[in-house]
């Protein structure tokens, strides 16, 4: 293991005012997508979408790195380019999703673990001469009646500190993501509670499991209330009790916090990292930054919705979400940016 390799490319993956795109949704997932928008549910069609993410102009301008999946790990651009060379052109960092998905969890209704651990040793050597250069792995922790359970919680975050290890043994930078889900009718305060239960069991077995917390990515959930909650928390609690929850669990050894989108809005994601940014300026140990999926990407899948003619507005969509995230990423994000393209 290099250590000072993987503190490099960490550090440069957080580099000022950029953050990560997440466009490593499985191809079940890309397919539900896309068939809500009439879109085909095809390999060329999920190529195509992908080509029209990595060749927006000046989409290094705010985006250090970007995560893949398997399939778009292999694919070429139009022009005959690996998307792993052609974001690298572009400046931003290849990275790959690993995990396998979650599963029910046996004896444990309504929770899940999330599994992939077997022959991940061999994948994450033939992904890092592919050109990756860090990997992702998503845990799920479901808030409801009697859950999340401890054995839940540490069953996910004993997976992920393993899955760790072995990044680094491999060269990977590891993004551990403890996602506590927005689905359901719960407050922020019992989002709260699951969080912190979380990130304090994913550092304890990180430590168990000897992962130089210096090259680890922290992916987490934003302390939010549930999708069904009647109450939804301003924009300033949910500030609040994010960092409080990050202050009291995640070593200031760990480079970056980038935080998951999860299904908020796309102007939402940005606001609410920005209030963080603006409120607890020089005040963390850790760069807050941003890891969206939907958040960027949504607005110009809509525009896009599969037809050639659009693609250039689907990808000035795409450009400034993510000019409007590396503002909140720096704490200068403000409504009058939404008049930009692919204003919803």
């Amino acid at each position: 293991m290099n250590v000072t390799q993987l503190i490099d490319t960490a550090n440069a993956m957080m580099i000022e005012g950029k953050g990560l795109l997440a466009m490593d949704e499985s191809n079940p997932t890309c397919n539900k997508r896309f068939a809500a928008l009439g879109i085909a549910q095809t390999p060329e069609a999920r190529r195509i979408y992908r080509d029209l993410i990595v060749t927006t102009p000046g989409l290094g301008d705010f985006i250090s790195g970007a995560i893949l999946f398997d399939e778009t790990l292999r694919q070429q651009t139009n022009a005959g380019i690996s998307f792993v060379d052609a974001l690298k052109k572009a400046g931003i960092i290849p990275g790959i999703k690993v995990d396998m998905g979650a599963r029910d969890m046996a004896g444990f209704p309504g929770e899940k673990v999330t599994e992939g651990l077997d022959g991940l040793r061999s994948r994450l050597v033939e992904y890092a001469a592919m050109g990756a250069r860090f990997a992702k792995w998503r845990a799920v922790i479901t808030v409801g009646d009697g859950i999340p359970t401890q054995a839940c919680i540490d069953a996910n975050m004993h997976a992920l500190a393993r899955y760790a290890a072995l990044c680094q043994d491999a060269g990977l930078v590891p993004m551990v993501e403890p996602e506590v889900l927005m689905d359901g009718s719960h407050t922020l305060d019992q989002c709260l509670v699951a969080t912190e239960k979380s990130q304090h069991a994913l550092f304890h077995q990180l430590y168990q499991m000897r992962v130089d917390l210096r090259g680890v990515i922290l992916k987490p959930n934003m302390v939010l209330p549930g999708k069904q909650c009647p109450q939804q928390d301003n924009v300033d609690r949910v500030a609040d009790a994010t960092i409080t929850c990050l202050l009291k669990h995640v070593p200031a050894a760990v480079p970056s916090v980038a935080f998951l989108s999860g299904g908020q809005s796309a102007e939402l994601a940005s606001q609410r990292l920005n209030a963080m940014n603006v409120r607890f300026k020089g005040r963390l140990p850790w760069v807050l930054t941003f890891s969206y999926s939907r958040a960027i990407q949504q607005p110009a899948l809509e525009l896009w919705r599969g037809q050639p003619a659009n693609i250039t507005s689907a990808q000035q969509a795409l450009h400034h979400r993510a000019s409007c995230n590396s503002a909140a990423r720096r704490g200068v994000y403000n409504a009058a940016m939404e008049k930009g393209p692919g204003r919803s």
